[in-house]
Order: structure tokens, then sequence, then C-alpha cells
């Protein structure tokens, strides 16, 4: 059977004809209860995750994410704080995701997690944008860490050296100076970039953390703030953000310092959100949401690809009650490649930054390092810890000097190496002077 010719061009034409396609059906949901934090909404359906629009009674929508549900329930927590919800408001899924600036354009500037100015400056046009989310480095792909990093911290630099793309925990209690130490580091070190994630603390001292510790390095740094008063997925946000931004000029080769104060409040958001939706707490009253976010967390900073740039990012955490058992410290032990611990008893001596040597541990500064390096590293520690362990004696003047040559060797070197490990907060000394000084007390 033969078509005929006008039939066969007809259906080629058709063939290449593209029929618009409908547009999809937005259900709305409506608003039935609120607890605590919690939005209970029914007749819609969205993923975990998703992101939704609230109807408010005055001013504009407020956004929530869906963090739960149950039978025919969405539990959604809101953004920002919510003002004039009323019973039966209306609630509809956002259809885009959402994308906050990234790039040059937000060096020098200080913005909450939504990517909005808290300086007072112009609003920020950025050429491209970025996601929270992003799937993870295959870890066969990611380069190694091959170079020391400079942080401008003799005890650093000289005894727990870091490598450019390592992951460090900060751990202190309350007071303690992890804030002077972290600011010390984002004005000191050789990076390109520093992006500082303030999560959960105090609104006074994101003021006073700019001004007095970042200073100058506020030009090379962006700062994302979430204070303790803004809602838990506010401060989850922040920290996803800070690390959003800081993969960002990784990939595109910038050597990134991330400092993120502190992985505790981030766990404690997270804890307030899963207490909310109904999970059962499991240590210390964390759910196991939060030993999951953790890494989850965590995992994103280390070097990239091959081609990309570095990250190194450094976490505080807070020992609460002066308490290195805390769940949230050994889980962040875990998951870190090494950690400082800040002593109360240096910091109320006056002696700071007051870095426990004995107690603090870089796991990747022997792949980093020379041997003669390490050699004097062994020795320095090998006194302290010497000196540490007869202090009751040596103090009290029980012990008598000749008794013990490695107790007399660690007293006599004892005031050089405290010497050493101090430091004032406006003194940066490099690598290099950190490794030589540290020579020349460990003879």
């Amino acid at each position: 059977m033969t078509h005929h010719p006008l039939t066969a061009k007809l259906q080629q034409r058709l063939s290449r004809l593209e029929l618009p396609q409908p547009e999809p059906l937005t259900r709305m949901g409506t608003l039935v209860r609120v607890t605590g934090l919690t939005l209970e909404v029914r007749g819609l359906e969205a993923p975990l995750g998703a992101r939704c629009l609230v109807e408010q009674a005055t001013g504009e929508p407020v956004e929530a994410e869906v963090v739960g549900f149950g039978e025919q329930v969405l539990y959604l927590m809101p953004v920002a704080h919510v003002h004039g919800l009323s019973p039966g408001a209306r609630v509809w899924p956002r259809q885009r995701q959402a994308r906050y600036p990234a790039g040059e354009a937000v060096l020098g500037r200080i913005i909450d997690a939504l990517g909005q100015p808290l300086d007072g400056g112009a609003l920020i046009r950025a050429e491209r944008t970025v996601t929270l989310e992003r799937p993870p480095i295959n870890p066969m792909l990611r380069r190694p860490i091959e170079k020391p990093l400079d942080v401008g911290v003799r005890a650093i630099n000289g005894l727990l050296t870091l490598g450019q793309g390592q992951r460090v925990g900060l751990i202190a209690g309350t007071g303690v100076g992890k804030s002077v130490l972290m600011g010390m580091m984002a004005r000191f070190t050789e990076a390109d970039v520093v992006v500082v994630g303030l999560v959960g603390e105090r609104g006074r001292e994101v003021r006073d953390f700019v001004e007095s510790n970042l200073g100058e390095g506020l030009n090379k740094s962006v700062v994302v703030a979430a204070p303790a008063d803004a809602p838990p997925l506010m401060r989850l946000q922040g920290a996803q953000l800070a690390t959003a931004l800081a993969e960002d000029f990784r990939d595109r080769g910038h050597n990134v310092l991330l400092l993120m104060d502190s992985l505790t409040r981030y766990a404690q958001a997270q804890r307030e959100i899963a207490l909310a939706v109904g999970e059962p707490p499991a240590s210390k009253g964390y759910p196991p949401s939060v030993f999951t976010r953790i890494p989850q967390l965590v995992e994103r900073a280390g070097n990239g690809e091959e081609g990309t740039g570095t990250m190194t990012a450094i976490y505080t955490v807070l020992a609460e009650g002066d308490d290195t058992q805390d769940p949230v410290v050994d889980a962040a032990r875990g998951v870190l490649d090494g950690h400082i611990v800040l002593s109360r008893e240096l910091a109320e001596s006056g002696h700071y930054p007051a870095i426990d040597v004995e107690q603090s541990v870089s796991r990747v500064m022997v792949e980093i390092t020379e041997p003669a390096h390490q050699q004097a590293v062994r020795r320095f520690r090998q006194r302290l810890s010497t000196y540490s362990r007869n202090r009751d004696l040596i103090t009290l003047g029980v012990y008598r000097r000749g008794s013990d040559p490695a107790i007399d060797d660690a007293i006599e070197h004892y005031p050089a190496m405290m010497n050493y490990l101090a430091q004032g907060m406006d003194e940066a000394v490099s690598f290099d002077e950190s490794v030589q000084a540290l020579m020349e007390v460990s003879r």
C-alpha cells in the first residue's frame, strides 16, 4: 500500500512538532496544628527536605521545610520566625530549588543563612549561585593531603602540623579562648579564601568576632551568621551554606579555609528538630539522626577531585562542662582527621593559646612532615609528659635533682617549652619559624 506524497509530508511535519506540556497542578494543603516549632499540614504531598510556603495573616508567606510525615500529615519546620499563623492557612510547595549567592561577590560580606546581607551593605548580585546540597565526592577520586598548612600559630605549626585539606576539631569548654584562636587562624592562615560559619553563637559575638578577631582578614573572607535566637532550621542551613560556599571556591581552584563555630550548636539544632517530630532520644538526649548529620556535613569538606583546589576545615566542638566524653565530642573525633584540645587550667593561668598538646593530635602529620621534624616533636612530647606526670613532686619540692635523668631533663627544658607554646593574639609565626624554634627547644 502506497501513501500519498502530501500525507507523508504531513506525517513528517507532525513528527517534528513539539506539543506544549501541561502545567503541573499545584496541590494546596491546610495548616491544622502548630506545636512548638512544628507545623502540621494536611492535604499536601511533598518529600522530605522539600520547601513549602505557608500563608500568614500578616505579612508575606513564610518558608518551611518538610522534616517528617505521618498518616496523611506533613510535619514542617519554618526557616524564619513566624507571626500571624492561623488555623486553615494555605500551604503550597515551592516549585524551584532555592539558590544562594556565591563567588567573589560574597567576599568581605557578612550574610545570614538565607544569603541576605547583615552588614548593612547593598544586596549581593552574584555571578553564580549554589544550592545547599550536592552529591558526595567519590572517596577514591579525592586528592590526598600532601602539603602542610601554615596557620600562623607556633604550637599548631610545630607540634600539630595541619595539612591542606585536613578536617580538624577544636575541642574546648566555654570561655577558654577558642574564638580568639579561630580569629588568629583566619588572619594568619595562608589561604586564598576563608569561609566562617557562626552557628548558634550569641548575637553579640558575631560583630565582636568580625571586628576584634577577624580584622583585616575580612577582605578575603565571607561570614555566614545564624545566631542562637534563629530557628533551628536556620542554624542547620547556616552550616550548610558556609560549607556550600567553601565547596564552590574549592572547585574553582582556590585554597580554602572553612572555620565552623560550632559543630555542637549544629548538632543541637538537629536535636531540636528531631525531638519536635517525635524521634526518640538515644544518647544524652541526642536522637540517632544527629549522629548521621554530623558525618554528612563533615565529609563535604576536605580536598576535591584532581584539578580542584583544597578545603581545610576547622570545627569548634563545645565540651559541655569540660566533658571530653560528651557524645557530640566523641562523634566528632571519630570522623575528623585530628583534634586540638584547649585546657581550662592553662587558660585560667593566663597561658594562651591554651592548647593541651598531650591530648591533641594531627592524624596526617606523619605524612606531611620531615623525619627530623617528627623526631623533635617526639622529644618535646616526652619531656612535657614527664614533667606533667611528676608535677606534684616537683612543685612541692619532694623531688631531688639527680634522682632521675629524664625528670631532670624535663625540668631543665620546661620553661623554654612553655614559652614556645605561648603566643600573642596579634603575633604571626610562620611554619618555617615554628619548626626552627621547635628544633632549638627540643635539642
